[in-house]
């Protein structure tokens, strides 16, 4: 994405909010593919490269939810972001699960939307270019941790992790034993301590619960209202290169 306009897959049917969002990024330097329903953002998005993926939930033929589904059976790695009316919490924790990288509720502010593709992108473009970073690598339990490469893999599994999913554990690493606040973590990686990221927040580290229980050393304790603390019993020093 170095010298070329980062390539957008927006899925929108709404034709005017279309436009209009579609013209504002392509503005801003961004190659904007719009498509309205979703049987043709799959068929756009096996055919063609994309950095990022905008998707409506309320779509004709497909719904997001199903797109985004079969968008992470694809690609893990690409930011995903939900842009819809949609405002139930049980929606947004739907689209978590699913694998979305956040979640934007309309009327949304255009500003709002551009921030948040920067974010994504310049995370994604990191991990892209991780040659020309300095490599990490973290050993805890029985896990090594590649967070340039967002992968975390045992003797007998390998689990390509999302960019929010490689921050939060990175984070809970390099505090190993230690309480961290949920402002803290909500702050440093939401950029926000309200309501719907401290629910997002809890999402993540179910999942990385789940990646790590394969190892009984291994616990991410809650301790509620206050924060989260990742226990490691055995002696397990994180490298770091």
């Amino acid at each position: 994405m170095m010298n070329r306009k980062a390539r957008i897959l927006y899925v929108e049917d709404d034709a005017t909010l279309s436009y209009i969002t579609r013209e504002n990024l392509e503005r801003k330097g961004y190659q904007v593919i719009h498509c309205a329903d979703g049987k043709k953002a799959l068929e756009l998005f096996d055919s063609t490269g994309f950095d990022l993926c905008i998707l409506d939930i309320m779509i004709p033929g497909i719904d997001g939810f199903a797109v985004a589904r079969r968008i992470r059976e694809i690609n893990k790695d690409i930011p995903l972001l939900f842009v819809t009316a949609k405002s139930l919490q049980e929606d947004k924790i739907e689209g978590l699960l699913i694998g979305a990288d956040d979640y934007i509720i309309k009327p949304f502010s255009f500003e709002e939307l551009i921030l948040k593709i920067k974010i994504f992108l310049k995370r994604s473009n990191r991990s892209q270019d991780s040659l020309s970073i300095q490599e990490e690598i973290y050993r805890i339990g029985a896990f090594t941790f590649d967070f340039a490469n967002l992968v975390l893999k045992n003797a007998h599994k390998e689990i390509k992790l999302t960019y929010r999913e490689g921050e939060l554990l990175k984070l809970f690493i390099l505090n190993r034993n230690k309480l961290i606040s949920r402002e803290e973590i909500l702050v440093r990686l939401w950029g926000e301590n309200d309501y719907f990221a401290g629910r997002s927040l809890d999402v993540f580290v179910s999942r990385l619960r789940k990646y790590l229980r394969a190892d009984g050393t291994i616990k991410i304790e809650n301790r509620h209202g206050v924060g989260y603390m990742l226990q490691v019993k055995k002696s397990g020093r994180g490298l770091h290169s």
